[in-house]
């Protein structure tokens, strides 16, 4: 299908789909939230969280550090935690 009609190949996978579905949940997400603001009695409502792609990470996740240390880095500081531990400043 592909090789015959390149142009609608990406039409025919779910990726296409699932980015136009959750593109959807967003917005109805955000027009509920709109909606319940102007209740009255008014409401403090957070805005809502998108949905989660493939690929991105949540942005309340916490992240450490920027990679693996290399062995050596990584055997000082076993070394210094040990000495902080065993009182051997």
């Amino acid at each position: 299908m592909r090789e015959l009609h390149p142009e609608s190949a990406e039409w025919n996978s779910t990726i296409k789909t699932n980015a136009i579905l959750a593109d959807i949940y967003d917005v109805l997400s955000m027009i509920g939230a709109i909606l319940a603001a102007l209740q009255v009695p008014r409401k403090k409502v957070k805005e809502p969280k998108p949905y989660p792609r493939p690929g991105q990470k949540p942005k309340d996740q916490q992240h450490f550090g920027r990679g693996a240390l290399p062995p050596d880095k990584l055997r000082e500081w076993f070394r210094e935690k040990r000495r902080k531990h065993h009182g051997n400043d």
